[in-house]
């Protein structure tokens, strides 16, 4: 492997600073260790657990009807009666206040779910923290990012089953590591131009979880950029059933042990459906 950060108290500094912000913002009173429950919504009106109102999705989309004495808080003003959110876009996200609860409202593989973020979460109350390997600069290399002509339309199927998400997937990202030359498929990131990767290896479902995410980039004009696996991370799909998260590609299982960046967590929320098609943390 071609280490990429020659000073190693810098590396190991900036991977703690990275490390800390991911658990501080997981453990954060509405982070996803707060989520206790799960619905996905139809044209039948349904309660979320712990939440105010009845859910619905129809023709004019995503509609909440609040009784007497209910109230929301919808980008800071107070909702009552009948709001209509309308049609998420996709993979949207956006949240709503109840009290100290978020009621978070999603679009998901083409359906609307609604999600319960309650600081009194049992399982953010008991979160032990992440375990990880020690960060080492050998498990950083450069790479390249390879375009494809043009994006191309990716079906992964979802944690949660029943669930399928489809990604434009930009190009390739291609490495080398312990002398093998290895490729894995990129979906666009958070930022513009940066790329997210989801991957298993031989580590996985053994000392980590089924697979991990990292993020890259953006690459440079020559396509280069650094491929860090030390922030190879969990997704919330490793700490809760209450997850929707994509899975990698097929092809993106590299056939190595990746020892670095964080390992399966020693704690996780177990999912229980009830009669209303809701799930409720166990």
């Amino acid at each position: 492997m071609t280490a990429t950060v020659p000073d190693t108290d810098t590396f190991a500094r900036d991977w703690a600073d990275w490390h800390n912000s991911k658990e501080a913002n997981l453990a954060s009173p509405h982070g996803f260790l707060s989520v206790t429950a799960l619905v996905w919504l139809s044209e039948e009106p349904t309660r979320v657990p712990g939440a105010p109102g009845l859910w619905s999705d129809g023709d004019r989309g995503v509609v909440v009807t609040l009784e007497a004495g209910e109230e929301l808080l919808v980008d800071g003003a107070p909702v009552q009666g009948e709001h209509v959110f309308g049609r998420l876009g996709l993979r949207e996200s956006l949240s709503t206040v109840a009290g100290d609860t978020v009621v978070e409202l999603a679009e998901r593989g083409g359906r609307h779910v609604v999600r319960l973020r309650d600081p009194r979460s049992p399982l953010l109350a008991s979160y032990p923290g992440t375990p990880t390997y020690p960060a080492d600069p050998r498990w950083a290399v450069q790479g390249r990012f390879v375009p494809f002509d043009a994006p191309r339309p990716t079906p992964v199927p979802g944690a949660f089953e029943g669930v399928q998400h489809v990604y434009d997937a930009p190009g390739r990202v291609e490495f080398e590591l312990a002398g093998r030359q290895l490729s894995l498929t990129a979906f666009p990131g958070h930022a513009p131009g940066s790329l997210t990767v989801l991957f298993s290896d031989e580590t996985s479902g053994t000392t980590t979880y089924a697979f991990r995410a990292l993020q890259l980039g953006p690459a440079d004009a020559d396509g280069r950029l650094t491929v860090d696996l030390n922030r190879a991370a969990n997704l919330p799909c490793a700490y809760t059933d209450l997850a929707t998260c994509p899975t990698p590609p097929a092809e993106n299982r590299l056939p190595l042990a990746v020892e670095a960046g964080e390992k399966t967590p020693l704690a996780r929320g177990a999912g229980r459906p009830t009669g209303n098609g809701a799930v409720l943390d166990a």
